[in-house]
């Protein structure tokens, strides 16, 4: 099991979550993260993307040129470390920005290839990806903890067990719907046929 850190050019993350991330994971920077991560006092393997936020001159042998203008770097360096023997990604550095960019965060989610277990790092939680090939997601977390459920696409069966509000094979679209779920102590377990977005609050 390979596992990568993907540091994006947003806002700097917490360093003691990275420090700890960092355990058996493998450094890249994306774009301007690259820069950031280095800044920050943490040695980057390689810098992905189109590069137009950094000198390449700085990065020399240790840089990936991903110039297909039809996605974000951040979608295109999921593909390249998939390729690579990757099978888990944390991604951090995504918080602040504009707008676009934000949602656009989002949005990789559903370009991502299958194969991938993708984890985006906020400053107030972490968002798992789960996609229907991934099977079911089972957790506990505490009692009285909130966890919110989004669907990044139609979805015609969604089912939830063990949470405070549960669903059995219904159709969730992105809506508020899986919105402030809530944990009662026990295991919860999810399962879908379509991309959903799962965000645990920390």
């Amino acid at each position: 099991m390979m596992r990568a850190i993907l540091w994006c050019n947003g806002e700097n993350p917490n360093l003691n979550m990275i420090s700890k991330l960092l355990e058996g994971a493998t450094l890249f920077g994306v774009d301007g993260g690259a820069d950031k991560a280095i800044a920050a006092g943490f040695e980057v393997t390689e810098v992905l993307g189109d590069l137009d936020s950094v000198n390449i001159a700085d990065w020399k042998d240790r840089s990936n040129i991903l110039a297909d203008d039809s996605s974000s770097d951040l979608a295109k360096s999921f593909g390249l470390l998939l390729d690579r023997g990757f099978t888990e990604v944390d991604v951090v550095g995504i918080d602040g920005g504009s707008p676009d960019h934000i949602l656009g965060t989002w949005a990789t989610l559903t370009e991502a290839p299958v194969g991938l277990s993708i984890q985006l790092h906020h400053s107030g939680g972490i968002t798992k990806r789960l996609h229907p090939d991934d099977g079911t997601l089972d957790f506990i977390i505490p009692n009285g903890d909130e966890f919110s459920v989004f669907a990044l696409e139609s979805c015609q069966q969604v089912s939830i067990t063990g949470a405070r509000w549960n669903l059995d094979s219904e159709v969730l679209n992105f809506s508020t719907k899986g919105l402030h779920n809530q944990s009662i102590g026990e295991k919860i377990s999810i399962t879908t046929d379509g991309i959903l977005a799962i965000i645990f609050q920390s």
